[in-house]
């Protein structure tokens, strides 16, 4: 059975699942490999109380509508009808909130621009130019991440070198050329949780890519994450491939700068197991399959990109609500970001490097007000789930050396926010939760295998964002990296990834 797998596709997240998908599709044998017993990596959903269904961390995602990346795989995979998105609110998919100041972000640049100036009404003209330059930078990503044609660089040569301007720029950097107000600062900036880094640190291309990707349309998946995990794993064991639960691998089999396979051990019968491809791709973190393998046989340049920082990992709060007209109190096809700083980042400083969640800058989703399919929870019941970012060193010291402590202290975290929640949103809350559960940066690291729990693969900082990044080349014979730190994060960045690898290796082009 090992020699007829042509492709085997270590770990399901996201990327690894849509390679896997596309090229099962195609008709090529496909064997994935995944130590949990949920595909989708970040993107799995699990199940409490026999009750509550819970996304580990997507909430809300980008790039699915007709025509787009998400759109164009899910059409190749005969997915599209079935595997649908509910669109957010254009007039305000994100509500920002912070002291004296609330904004709707709509996705018309034009509407964004009225809005913020009225509220900066002495800043018109500096936030006019620097919603201009984000457009134009946006354009310039777009034809830059594209296989690079004359013609095409020719025709928007403007924008790409505006785009390659701020290369080295973080968004700090940007806001302060421009000379933004700090509160306007911090409500563009309110997104922070979707990156887990504040303005002085995060890449201004990130930024870009995802609040301009959000405006062209934010969407929630119809009948949840679950089903699009599921529909996609369907598909690769309905053209005969499949997928090897509770596989946990220890070792890469190599021969020379070759690698052939994978061994390790079921984690649920004990068992050991030896599983090779013709073609092996790497789904798991680039930096730790390196490690696995042998540093010394990548090549120099590509030790050099492996060699980045993780993102920092997060906090979550999973919590069941009852008997609570949730749209009453504001909450509806949107998020909603709130901080209690003048400055965003203060307020991730004394998150990540404090422990100081006396006055937390959090982001709340309700996935029940996204859709109508009421496949998460019980008629009459809602999900609400609450995300900031925290430092893995501090948990993982406090888990290992109090376990009683580390419990009690993600609790407290809980509490805090609701406080704010009480104080800002909904003044009796707590009387309306009946389930509550929270995650720290070791859940990740448990549940989800990610090196430090890191939530995004790489740190999407100007060093390791643009040109320069790792790609899916190993320099190995037949391996190839599939992930986010070899691609692009998040649930489109990581659908896209998972694509662009299949058309290299493929032949073949989603956009056929």
């Amino acid at each position: 059975m090992n020699k007829a797998i042509e492709y085997l596709v270590v770990g399901s997240g996201i990327a690894g699942l849509s390679f896997a998908t596309l090229m099962a599709k195609k008709g090529k044998r496909v064997c994935v490999v995944e130590a949990h017993e949920f595909p989708g990596g970040f993107g799995h959903t699990f199940e409490m109380a026999n009750k509550y269904k819970f996304n580990a961390q997507l909430h809300y995602v980008w790039n699915c509508g007709e025509g787009d990346t998400v759109n164009r795989i899910l059409k190749k995979l005969d997915l599209d009808k079935t595997v649908t998105f509910e669109r957010y609110d254009p007039n305000g998919f994100d509500h920002m909130y912070m002291p004296g100041y609330h904004v709707k972000i709509p996705s018309s640049s034009q509407e964004l621009v009225q809005r913020f100036s009225e509220l900066f009404p002495n800043h018109k003209d500096p936030i006019q130019q620097f919603v201009k330059t984000v457009n134009h930078v946006a354009e310039g990503l777009s034809h830059m991440s594209s296989p690079i044609k004359a013609k095409a660089v020719f025709s928007n040569f403007k924008n790409i070198s505006i785009a390659l301007s701020y290369l080295k720029y973080t968004l700090q950097e940007v806001f302060d050329k421009f000379k933004l107000p700090l509160p306007a600062q911090t409500l563009f900036a309110s997104q922070w949780p979707d990156f887990l880094l504040p303005p002085d640190q995060l890449s201004f291309y990130a930024w870009v890519m995802l609040f301009t990707g959000y405006q062209r349309g934010a969407y929630y998946p119809t009948q949840h994450f679950e089903h699009v995990m599921d529909s996609m794993v369907n598909v690769i064991q309905e053209n005969g491939g499949s997928i090897c639960y509770n596989h946990e691998v220890d070792t890469f089999l190599t021969k020379g700068k070759q690698v052939l396979g994978v061994s390790g051990k079921n984690l649920v019968s004990g068992d050991s197991f030896e599983i090779t491809g013709e073609t092996v791709i790497c789904n798991i973190d680039p930096k730790k399959a390196a490690q696995m393998i042998g540093w010394e046989k990548f090549s120099n340049s590509i030790q050099k990109k492996l060699d980045y920082e993780y993102s920092p990992s997060n906090y979550m709060a999973y919590v069941a609500v009852k008997d609570l007209d949730l749209p009453k109190y504001g909450f509806g096809k949107w998020n909603v970001f709130h901080t209690g700083h003048q400055d965003i980042n203060t307020a991730f400083y004394d998150m990540y490097n404090h422990n100081d969640y006396s006055n937390p800058s959090f982001a709340i989703t309700t996935p029940s007000q996204l859709t109508k399919h009421r496949g998460d929870c019980p008629p009459g019941w809602q999900i609400v789930e609450f995300l900031t970012v925290a430092n893995y060193s501090y948990w993982r010291k406090l888990k290992d050396r109090d376990e009683h402590q580390y419990k009690k202290e993600k609790m407290n975290i809980l509490w805090s926010i609701i406080d704010q929640v009480e104080q800002h949103y909904i003044p009796d809350f707590r009387k309306h939760m009946v389930f509550k559960m929270t995650g720290s940066p070791t859940t990740n690291e448990r549940y989800c295998w990610c090196p430090e729990g890191n939530s995004y693969g790489s740190n999407m900082t100007p060093k390791n964002i643009g040109i320069g990044r790792l790609t899916h080349k190993s320099s190995l014979k037949n391996f190839y990296f599939c992930n986010a730190s070899s691609g692009y994060a998040g649930f489109a960045g990581t659908f896209w990834t998972g694509a662009a690898l299949y058309q290299r290796l493929s032949g073949d082009s989603i956009y056929d």
